[in-house]
């Protein structure tokens, strides 16, 4: 971990990696992020202020861009862009009790996934639902809210999220 001195001397960490992080080979990590119980691919680069839940695989070759959550449940696959503050959800009906007021835990709790298939884009600012998936080369336009399954090869924007074309050869 790298810190640097505080005006005063002190330390502070610049990025908090736990033990249980898997990372691939020249993997390069921006300041200020925090990642634990994730995956991340050879190649991949994560920017500052990011976190990356438990039970979270990133592909390689992969940019993650700065102020990006990606929380427990979310699959990236290989050559994967998303971009600056982008948001994903894993839960349909968040509640923060449970049916008898009590606090919620991870036993009154379960992971809906959303998967990023293989050389997809999603723009700044976009919101990912949960139980969604991004097909193969999508893109979702900057600031989109995605609600539904992004079909391969197309291009998608607003919100909530609605097909503008298909993508041809480039």
């Amino acid at each position: 971990m790298k810190s640097s001195a505080m005006p005063n001397g002190e330390e502070i960490n610049q990025i908090s990696v736990s033990d249980d992080v898997s990372l691939g080979e020249n993997v390069k990590l921006g300041k200020f992020i925090n990642l634990y119980g994730c995956s991340i691919g050879a190649n991949s680069k994560v920017g500052a202020f990011v976190e990356i839940q438990k039970n979270a695989d990133i592909g390689n070759n992969c940019k993650i861009s700065s102020h990006t959550f990606i929380c427990e449940g979310v699959i990236v696959e290989d050559n994967v862009f998303i971009g600056h503050n982008v948001t994903f959800i894993n839960d349909t009906y968040p509640r923060a009790t449970n049916k008898d007021g009590e606090l919620k835990t991870d036993d009154d709790w379960k992971v809906e996934r959303t998967v990023v298939k293989k050389g997809a884009s999603i723009g700044s600012g976009a919101t990912i639902l949960s139980n969604i998936t991004i097909g193969e080369n999508a893109i979702v336009g900057a600031g989109s809210t995605v609600t539904k399954d992004v079909p391969a090869n197309s291009i998608v924007a607003g919100n909530p999220a609605k097909i503008l074309r298909s993508i041809t050869n480039e």
